[in-house]
């Protein structure tokens, strides 16, 4: 009975997944020729619209006035597209999709959303292409450095975009199963209390999208200009915007012991704050920034997920 009750409850979850996917709508077509159709469509139509551009607009005018020059305009490059390309392809994987909810569902109360995508191998994020790192960094494509360290490098794909640059490499993560991907990448794993401690320091540090995920923001800031080579060291952090701190906690979301409030309604105005009342305080200046979109894969419902950042390359202060 119990079986039946099981299977009875399978196959209503299914078909509920299936109809609110409105799977057989224009977008939602899941042929292998439709979708191919439509993913060629997405590549060479939807891309270059009016959404997209959007993802990268600023009004330097707005910024505050020693941001201004410092303002990098970035749009969208080949590396985004494949991203997206892949995502909108891989949301079309329907059995593989019902899997991934059905597990999510399941474990979700109890497991960490970063956990899940870990076991399973999917939410990949794309936060900067590689033509997009080297601009914003001011090398070339074959400028090397000694030491990178990625905090919180999740499956390692955006560490992947930098990597190349610099002869160690090292990575933080608190998920098991993202660690996983990470030593398979043969990344050297540090404690989050450890890499701070080693002996040595780092020519660049990346806090991407991070800083609203901490229980201790300011603290970590300190600790990260510490670990820097002096002079030369660099910290290039991603922060989305408008800036709304929480941390995940098991299958919750918390406030942060301590949260950074910050002031504007606008993406120009947030960055102008954190900037002067964050980053200055903390003992850093920026040497650029600019505006790009924070993606991760989609799921049954939306071929990808997007949310607006600000990314800046900050050195400490003398």
């Amino acid at each position: 009975m119990r079986t039946l009750l099981f299977g009875a409850w399978v196959v209503f979850y299914v078909a509920f997944l299936l109809a609110s996917r409105k799977m057989w709508t224009r977008k939602y077509v899941r042929s292998p020729l439709a979708r191919a159709l439509f993913v060629n469509m997405v590549t060479e139509t939807e891309m270059p619209g009016y959404e997209t551009q959007e993802w990268y607009r600023c009004c330097p005018d707005m910024l505050g006035e020693a941001l201004q020059p410092l303002f990098i305009q970035s749009h969208m490059d080949t590396d985004t597209k494949a991203f997206l390309k892949r995502s909108v392809e891989k949301s079309g994987w329907l059995f593989t999709q019902l899997y991934h909810s059905f597990f999510s569902t399941i474990f979700s109360p109890v497991v960490s959303r970063t956990s899940i995508n870990g076991f399973l191998g999917r939410g990949s994020m794309f936060v900067f292409s590689k033509d997009q790192f080297q601009h914003l960094l001011k090398i070339s494509p074959d400028w090397q450095g000694d030491r990178l360290l990625d905090l919180g490098a999740g499956d390692g794909g955006v560490t992947d975009v930098m990597s190349a640059h610099f002869r160690e490499v090292y990575a933080t993560e608190v998920s098991p199963p993202m660690k996983w991907h990470l030593q398979r990448k043969n990344y050297m794993l540090l404690g989050i209390d450890e890499w701070q401690r080693t002996g040595f320091q780092y020519d660049l540090i990346s806090c991407l999208n991070l800083l609203d995920r901490c229980d201790e923001p300011m603290e970590l800031l300190r600790d990260i200009k510490n670990a820097l080579v002096p002079n030369s060291g660099r910290l290039i952090l991603a922060a989305v915007v408008p800036f709304q701190p929480y941390i995940e906690i098991g299958g919750r979301w918390e406030r942060p012991k301590h949260h950074i409030k910050i002031k504007g309604k606008t993406w120009e105005e947030q960055v102008t704050n954190l900037s002067s009342e964050v980053f200055q305080k903390a003992g850093f200046e920026v040497e650029a920034v600019t505006r790009l979109p924070y993606l991760c894969e989609g799921d049954m419902y939306n071929d990808y997920y997007v949310l607006d950042d600000a990314v800046f390359v900050l050195k400490p202060q003398e």
